[in-house]
């Protein structure tokens, strides 16, 4: 079992920035890697960035060069750094790790992000 808490979404304007936060706790040993999605009202849950155990990462095209993701291993937590925000980011962000060798998906509860314009 792996428990994920997210922090640190909010309201921002557009060009600003934000940082997210999640912190795993439980089996910590069996992730195999963790990532942000996030999901917009009418839209399906997306893939914004990942990062393996090894710290390999992967980015969405609409946020490579100004989302950056990254982990802190001391702390069990992994951070998403946001710049140049932009309206069409709003989303509620959900943490995600993929655990064990079948890479069970847990996920945290959200949080939401909101760029005006």
């Amino acid at each position: 079992q792996v428990q994920l808490v997210e922090s640190g979404g909010g309201l921002v304007q557009a060009g600003g920035s934000l940082r997210l936060s999640c912190a795993a706790s439980g089996s910590i040993s069996s992730i195999q890697g963790m990532g942000w999605y996030r999901q917009a009202p009418g839209k399906q849950r997306e893939l914004v960035a990942g990062i393996s155990s090894g710290s390999s990462t992967t980015y969405a095209a609409s946020v490579k060069g100004r989302f950056t993701i990254s982990r802190d291993n001391a702390k069990n937590t992994v951070y998403l750094q946001m710049n140049s925000l932009k309206p069409e980011d709003t989303a509620v962000y959900y943490c995600n790790a993929k655990v064990g060798s079948s890479f069970q998906n847990y996920w945290g509860q959200g949080t939401q992000v909101t760029v005006s314009s």
